[in-house]
This record gives C-alpha cells, sequence and structure tokens, in this order.
C-alpha cells in the first residue's frame, strides 16, 4: 500500500509527463480509482481530459499482476486494431514505474452477477457484440509470450490452485482434475489471449463495446482458454446463490455461433468448458479460503460454496458426456 508521501512523488512525475501535452491545463491531483486487483489505479485530470494511471505500489516488483509495462505494452500493440483498448499516453519505466492512459467513458457490467439495471436486451447486444470482438483479438497479430501457453499448461496452473484449498471446499475435484488430465487435447495455433475476456472486464457505451480493459494476465495461448471462459458467463444457473436471471440473454450456443461466424467449432471445446469451470471453482475457493484464515475479509466470499460445488460437478458432467460421444 501507498504511503501519502509515496503517492505524492508520483503524482509529481505524472503531472511532469502529462504537462507537456497540457501546457494550458497543467494535471491535477491524483485520485485512487476503487476496485482493481493489479497495481496501483489513479485517474487524474488536466483541464476537460482525463486518464487513468496504473503504477506498481511502492517496494513491489513489477512482476506478474503488477508488471504495468506489460499492461501498457499490450495496449499499444492493439491500437491499431479492431479490439478498442484505451491509448496509452505516457509510459514511466523509472521505478516504480507507471503508465497513463485515456479515460474511456462508459459501464463495465457482468449481467448474471452484478447488481445492475441495465436493459436486458441492451445486455444480449453487448455480449453478442462482445463475441466478435474476442474473434477479432484471436486473429490479430501481437507480442508474443515468452511461453505460449497451452491446455497442458493451463490444467497445471488451475490444479496448483484447486488443490491449495481445503478439500472439504471442493467436492469431487480431483476426479474432475485426473479426467482433465487424462484426456488433454492437442494444442492448436496461438494466438493473443486476454486471460479473463468476459463482459464485466469491457467498458461499453450503449450497445458497442467501447474498451476492452484489465489486460493483466494477457498471454499467447490457445484461443479456446479465452473462448471457453467467455460462454461460462452466459447462464445465470452456473452461479448458485450468486446468478441472476437476465431475460434473453445469448446462451452458449448462441455465443458461439457469433464467435465462429461461419467457421467450424474448434476441436474438443468441451474440454475447455469443463477446464472453465474448474478454473472458477478453484479462484473462488482460493477467496473463500483466505476470508476463512483471515487473509482478506469479506463475509461475502461464504455465498461461494453452491456455486463452487455446481461448477465442480458441471464439470465432471461435461466430460463424462464428451467420453460418451467418443
Amino acid at each position: 500500500m501507498s504511503t501519502t508521501t509515496e503517492t505524492a512523488e508520483l503524482g509529481r512525475r505524472v503531472r511532469e509527463r502529462l504537462a507537456v501535452r497540457h501546457p494550458h491545463d497543467l494535471p491535477g491531483d491524483l485520485h485512487t480509482l476503487p476496485g482493481g486487483h493489479s497495481g496501483l489505479t489513479y485517474s487524474v485530470t488536466a483541464g476537460e481530459v482525463s486518464y487513468v494511471v496504473k503504477a506498481v505500489p511502492p517496494g513491489q516488483r513489477a512482476v506478474g499482476r503488477n508488471d504495468v509495462l506489460r499492461q501498457a505494452r499490450i495496449l499499444r500493440a492493439l491500437a491499431w486494431s479492431p479490439v478498442p483498448v484505451p491509448a496509452v499516453m505516457a509510459v514511466d519505466e523509472t521505478e516504480p514505474a507507471w503508465f497513463a492512459m485515456e479515460f474511456v467513458e462508459g459501464e463495465a457490467v457482468e449481467p448474471v452477477l452484478d447488481e445492475h439495471r441495465v436493459d436486458p436486451g441492451l445486455c444480449r447486444t453487448r455480449m453478442l457484440a462482445l463475441a466478435d470482438v474476442l474473434r477479432d483479438l484471436h486473429g490479430t497479430p501481437g507480442p508474443e509470450a515468452a511461453e505460449p501457453l497451452d491446455a497442458a499448461g493451463e490444467l497445471e496452473r488451475w490444479s496448483r490452485t484447486m488443490r491449495a484449498v481445503p478439500d472439504g471446499l471442493r467436492p469431487g475435484s480431483e476426479e474432475v482434475l485426473r479426467t482433465l488430465a487424462a484426456g488433454i487435447p492437442d494444442s492448436t495455433a496461438p494466438t493473443l489471449t486476454h486471460g479473463d475476456f468476459r463482459l464485466g472486464n469491457v467498458l461499453c457505451r450503449g450497445e458497442r463495446p467501447a474498451a476492452v480493459v484489465d489486460w493483466e494476465i494477457w498471454g499467447y495461448g490457445d484461443p479456446r482458454i479465452d473462448l471457453a471462459w467467455f460462454l461460462l458467463f452466459a447462464d445465470h444457473r452456473n452461479f448458485p446463490r450468486l446468478g441472476r436471471v437476465v431475460p434473453g440473454l445469448p446462451t452458449e450456443a448462441e455465443l458461439l455461433t457469433a464467435y465462429l461466424d461461419g467457421r467450424p467449432e474448434p476441436p474438443a471445446l468441451d474440454w475447455f468448458r469443463a477446464l472453465a469451470r474448474t478454473k472458477m471453482a478453484a479462484i473462488m475457493g482460493h477467496n473463500l479460503r483466505r476470508h476463512r484464515e483471515g487473509k482478506h475479509h469479506d463475509p461475502d466470499q461464504e455465498r461461494l460454496p453452491p456455486t463452487i460445488a455446481a461448477m465442480i460437478r458441471t464439470a465432471g458432467d461435461i466430460l463424462a458426456q464428451r467420453s460418451r460421444r467418443s
């Protein structure tokens, strides 16, 4: 966590860099933006222009979710692509590093999980439009990650997370993990991946996506990882005690059809759909464990057990159906 002195120093550096762009409207003070799970996030204005600043926390290394320069790198790579992203306006690699991007007006709402008043028809339109954006992302050349993430690597990552969760919070998970490991699909050509692609990570204006945000875990790997994760958020029934009904929201099949745009379905997609549910269960189990251990107090985490169990159970169902078809 940054101190007042450290924030003031960061603000001085930001103002100094952005002042070049605004000689007649000097940038103001930094204001902390709520939300986000990586680095430090602030807003700053210069006259009528607003920016978002992401910075490495003082004393922290620029790695993982705190590697804001890596985020700036992918945003710059996508600047002239069909994928809408905020424009990067300034980058400072001096430790602690930071970058400034344009402040994009819009609302980011996950229809089946967030409390909101967005019209259901608008939710449907936005989600279908986002399927097109995901297809564009997977077809856009970009900077390659050092190690492309394939199905085996993704499974290994979330297996470790799952097995760090107490057994009582993840009933049936070991069988699902064993089944996934026994049927790892062949790799496909790697593409750019977002890592957490869903409507809640997209700022929308009206019917259209205005900017895809939260690029902390972007990578270069199997596009089916992104696709299966996106499909998971189409049905509130995937999230017992958490999900809400949104009439008319696209089904997984409709979203898949929109994404494919006439192309054949990628092979072994059901395996990735099961993996996406396993990943969600592992993440929720991890968050609940941290709450119960007092590492991050959040009583709302106590609502998660039914969804964790449902994710594991439906992952197993998908794998069983896949086995019967083989």
